[in-house]
């Protein structure tokens, strides 16, 4: 019997790669998690239902009503593992405490199965580096104990409305890169001032970026577009740090007795009216040197200023992103003329033979908005009274500096 082969077909290299690039239009590949249906997660801190102790064995369990789960993915919780930590938002004082407590069953990230954990704080949104408090480093453990208190200075109450504390869980490598190990975040307008609340939290993966890669050519520039505007808001929006300024105006009255002077303000026989600025101090302020701290300094103008006669300077703090100034100066001017005026307040860094570099500034004026208007409002309302208030810097350059 003879067995009748079909003749082969043969297909050109150029037929086979038309056949694989142009069967229609393109799209997105399918992770493997969409062909399973999405169930709502469990708690990580529960019980499989396989594992339940049998009835009449009681469970104790130290987890209060602040447990968190975000993710939907309940791989998380097992591999990640959990973070414990107590916030207390202080009002009188504008601080934020956050005392990381202790970690536990914390992925392994080292070649003997351990991790060196460490917790690094950050305050969402804000670019800068100065917005990150770290713990200490815990060497091989999984199930590391910190109880260290870290906190953020000059915390308003307009930030526990738009701020997201991130508590990030990282392992220290000494060799290469740190590596991520989870992360938690916190909005802070679940916190009720002065009143302390503990957390325990699922560790999760970070939010992944949206990618281009995985659409069409038509929204791929879009992407890139919407990334790029994106960056420049950020970039124009971006915080370097906190200003503590202390504001009082003087208006010489016909009996020196009815002059209500405030602290650190020097009498003199013949009181003045005018404006006293107080630069008291700085708070998490952008590192500009190479060693991670900056050499501080405060200018103030009132502005316009024609003459040029309005700059006064403080001295320079070296080597701290935490400086307490405490200076103050005097501007020998009316109410009416004051009015008219704008307070300039600039942060630098100073650098021997170069140029100083720009940290940041405010300015208070009838033109300001939000925190800087309320402030300067209230100095002129309120004759003879020291006000403080603490402000944001942003990386905006003012004009016409000298």
């Amino acid at each position: 019997v003879s067995l009748r082969h079909a003749p082969r077909l043969s297909i050109s290299i150029q037929e086979h790669m038309a056949i694989d690039v142009c069967p229609g239009p393109i799209r997105p590949i399918r992770t493997i998690s969409a062909y399973f249906p999405r169930l709502p997660a469990p708690s990580c801190l529960s019980p499989a239902p396989s594992l339940l102790p049998p009835r009449g064995s009681s469970l104790n369990s130290s987890v209060d009503t602040s447990v968190e789960m975000h993710s939907s993915d309940s791989d998380d919780c097992t591999a990640l593992g959990t973070l414990e930590f107590d916030l207390l938002y202080e009002q009188f004082s504008s601080q934020l405490h956050c005392t990381v407590l202790r970690a536990k069953g914390l992925k392994p990230m080292d070649f003997n199965g351990l991790a060196d954990p460490y917790v690094k704080l950050h305050l969402l949104p804000g670019a800068c580096k100065a917005n990150k408090l770290k713990t200490r480093t815990i060497r091989n453990s999984l199930n590391p104990t910190w109880n260290e208190k870290l906190t953020y200075t000059g915390i308003t109450a307009e930030d526990l409305h738009r701020k997201t504390l991130r508590l990030t869980v990282c392992d220290e490598d000494k060799l290469t890169h740190n590596e991520l190990i989870g992360e938690s975040r916190v909005a802070l307008k679940r916190l009720k001032p002065n009143h302390p609340k503990r957390f325990h939290t699922c560790l999760e993966h970070p939010p992944p970026l949206p990618s281009p890669s995985a659409t069409g050519e038509a929204l791929r520039g879009i992407s890139c577009y919407l990334r790029e505007w994106e960056k420049e808001q950020l970039q124009s929006l971006e915080e370097r740090g906190r200003l503590l300024l202390s504001l009082q105006f003087l208006s010489a009255p016909e009996d020196p007795a009815e002059l209500q002077m405030g602290e650190g303000v020097a009498l003199t026989n013949t009181p003045k009216t005018g404006l006293y600025v107080g630069v008291k101090r700085c708070a998490h302020l952008a590192a500009m040197d190479v060693n991670g701290f900056s050499d501080p300094y405060v200018k103030i103008y009132l502005k316009p200023d024609l003459q040029k006669k309005s700059k006064h300077k403080t001295q320079v703090l070296k080597k701290t992103l935490n400086p307490e100034f405490n200076e103050e100066f005097f501007y020998e001017i009316s109410l009416s003329e004051l009015s008219a005026k704008t307070l300039e307040v600039t942060v630098w860094d100073y650098d021997l033979g170069r140029s100083n570099d720009f940290i940041g500034g405010v300015c208070l004026g009838p033109q300001s908005q939000g925190d800087a208007l309320r402030h300067w409002t209230e100095c002129l309302k309120n004759r003879g009274q020291r006000i403080e208030r603490w402000h944001i810097l942003t990386n905006e350059l003012p004009q016409n500096q000298d």
